[in-house]
């Protein structure tokens, strides 16, 4: 009688034959290459940091001098918190109230922090400049990659990208205003919240995010004529707290009458038995 070879090791149910060589173990992410890393990030910092130009004479337009504007941009460097303070002050808010509603916007970058740190995993001496160029882009890039090595190249090139550019045509598109002259003449004045809805709209995927924006919306809309400019916009932020509180209500009345119903059903079977 032949000897009994033993069979080749598989992952499938009993019986089943391996077809080819183990792959990688389950929940495990390939390798992705260097290349292909650079060339999504450059695709990233390229595309959005060309929306600089719109800021630059947005920004010029809303009364903010050449060096204002450029200093904004290289200090703040957080697109939506840059409109949102420039087309405040364009509509004659406070300057205030202006900078309190960019600062919420910009609170947001502060989690994606607690998440990246842990990621990106960089030398304390490099982290407080790392942490400028923690925004929505470099999160967006840097969370997919499969490895540490592949998200600092990520997050590296995509904001380094995106931060030169940015600067450049923020430069370009306040002295292009100056040149210009009156923008509001040329309607430029919409630029600012143009900009900021085509930034927003491809994030609203979900039915609770869009009923959020337009009750965000309606709340902006309707407390614009009594309150002071740059006001409207901060109660706006008001509408994602009302929207939870709604959905919870929602969601735990069905589960509370489904506990309730279980738990008549549950007694009257055990009066039954005995």
């Amino acid at each position: 009688m032949a000897e009994q070879t033993a069979p080749p090791e598989s992952t499938g149910p009993p019986g089943a034959v391996s077809a080819g060589p183990p792959g990688p173990a389950a929940g495990a992410r390939p390798d992705k290459p260097d290349a292909a890393v650079v060339r999504d990030a450059l695709g990233v910092g390229i595309a959005v940091g060309l929306s600089g130009f719109a800021f630059g004479v947005t920004s010029a337009g809303s009364g903010l001098s050449l060096l204002q504007t450029c200093v904004l941009s290289l200090l703040v460097f957080t697109g939506a918190s840059q409109f949102a303070l420039v087309g405040a002050l364009a509509a004659g808010g406070n300057p205030y109230t202006a900078a309190a509603g960019a600062f919420f916007l910009g609170v947001r970058n502060a989690f994606y922090g607690l998440r990246l740190s842990q990621l990106l995993a960089l030398p304390r001496a490099v982290r407080p400049f790392a942490a400028h160029w923690v925004i929505d882009e470099t999160t967006a890039v840097t969370l997919p990659q499969p490895t540490r090595r592949a998200a600092r190249i990520g997050f590296t090139v995509t904001g380094l990208t995106l931060y030169v550019l940015w600067n450049l045509t923020t430069l370009v598109g306040a002295l292009g205003a100056e040149a210009l002259g009156d923008t509001d003449a040329w309607g430029l004045d919409a630029a600012s919240p143009a900009v900021f809805l085509a930034l927003l709209a491809p994030m609203l995927k979900s039915t609770t995010e869009r009923v959020t924006a337009g009750l965000a919306v309606l709340l902006a809309l309707t407390l614009l004529p009594v309150l002071p400019a740059g006001v409207p916009v901060l109660l706006s932020a008001l509408a994602a707290p009302v929207v939870l509180f709604l959905m919870g209500r929602t969601k735990r009345g069905p589960n509370a009458g489904s506990a309730a119903d279980g738990s008549a059903t549950q007694r009257k079977k055990g009066e039954l038995r005995s």
